[in-house]
């Protein structure tokens, strides 16, 4: 079985989708699968790598565009495959329309992350091709049941829509003397009460909250701001203004060998996102495979149905700093809560959210796709 995997970015760029892809492709290629990935370069030139045994072909970039990489050369390159399957990860508009004109694969899987949101003009432009796009598709991979409810382009193909978690390789986040002594450097650099966020630092993650939440926890609370982004310097500037800059810390990037550190450092995890663009929340189930209780925001999308409101953590309003101070401070000052909670996440992130159940579901739909006569 041949398949190819489209997006914009792969690792080792990280984010949720660019992170989902790598589980995929590894796995597949564990698999006996021939699986092969093309994304865009950062740079004009096209060139071909190989990442952990994963061939990546990455086509020259003109420019950026509502955050979309813009890549005519993608258009030619993926007329280079021919595979049994072409996986797309929605959304990106260039590889879907490069795969719409020009993929010569036998079958075509969407996994729908999430809605265009925030660019309302390439939503409103890009509608025809959407649609288009799912009409053809074989199968469309959603990450949970809410969202043939909750997105308008997918509901009309509640049919071929099959949900499949978005899986996470949870052993590198089990206990370990290495990760546990480096979680005791951080404790002791930034204090034992740490509230960890993890993510790409985009306008629709809601940190602003976090930071504002802030002002009504008392000391020595420690917010801990994990990753990097467009909204960097502004949420850095927001947490001056208020004068918790040296309660919020901003700990920029970090690599995905400490990272498992600052989960077993924290006490909490919070993702206060506040856009229907987080659909899934990935980073929720790295901290719940560290023990950590979850507290996140009601989208009406994956991120509640991942972390379920009192039993692996505590779901709240979007965009309301009080009612996310206020979970904070329940789960800081009750630590029988707080272990209940953790233990829960623990169990559930194994059960539910492991990469390898990812990968063996998502074999099985190709191989029920290309069995069709």
């Amino acid at each position: 079985m041949n398949v190819l995997y489209v997006y914009k970015d792969y690792f080792p760029v990280l984010g949720g989708i660019e992170g989902h892809i790598k589980y995929l492709a590894e796995g597949m290629r564990a698999r006996g699968v021939d699986a092969h990935v093309l994304v865009t370069n950062t740079a004009r030139q096209t060139i071909s790598e190989t990442i952990n045994g994963v061939p990546v072909l990455k086509a020259g970039r003109l420019t950026n565009v509502s955050s979309a990489p813009v890549s005519i050369d993608l258009f030619r390159q993926i007329r280079r495959f021919q595979p049994d399957i072409t996986h797309l990860h929605f959304p990106y508009p260039i590889g879907e329309m490069a795969q719409l004109f020009g993929g010569r694969s036998r079958r075509t899987v969407v996994t729908y992350h999430s809605d265009i949101v925030r660019q309302r003009f390439l939503r409103l432009l890009y509608r025809p091709f959407l649609r288009l796009l799912l009409r053809r598709a074989d199968a469309i991979s959603i990450s949970n049941p809410t969202y043939t409810q909750l997105s308008p382009f997918v509901a009309p193909h509640a049919g071929k829509c099959i949900v499949i978690h978005h899986g996470q390789d949870l052993s590198r986040f089990e206990f370990s003397p290495t990760i546990e002594a480096r979680a005791t450097e951080l404790r002791a650099t930034l204090g034992d009460r740490l509230v960890l966020f993890v993510g790409k630092l985009r306008y629709y993650k809601g940190v602003e909250n976090l930071i504002r939440s802030f002002g009504e926890i008392p000391e020595p609370a420690t917010a801990v701001i994990v990753g990097t982004g467009p909204m960097e310097s502004e949420w850095q500037q927001l947490a001056q203004e208020l004068g918790l800059d040296a309660r919020v810390r901003f700990a920029g990037s970090v690599s995905d060998e400490e990272l498992p550190a600052y989960y077993r450092a924290a006490r909490l995890f919070v993702l206060p996102s506040t856009q229907t663009a987080e659909t899934w929340g990935a980073v929720q189930i790295e901290a719940m495979a560290s023990g950590l209780p979850c507290i996140c925001t009601e989208l009406g999308t994956g991120t509640s149905y991942v972390n379920r409101h009192g039993e692996t953590g505590l779901v709240v309003p979007p965009g309301d700093p009080h009612a996310l101070a206020g979970a904070i401070r329940q789960l800081l000052d009750d630590e029988p809560l707080r272990a209940h909670m953790g233990a829960a996440a623990y169990r559930r992130a194994h059960a539910e959210f492991s990469h390898t159940v990812m990968v063996e579901q998502t074999l099985v739909l190709y191989q029920r796709l290309l069995a069709r006569a």
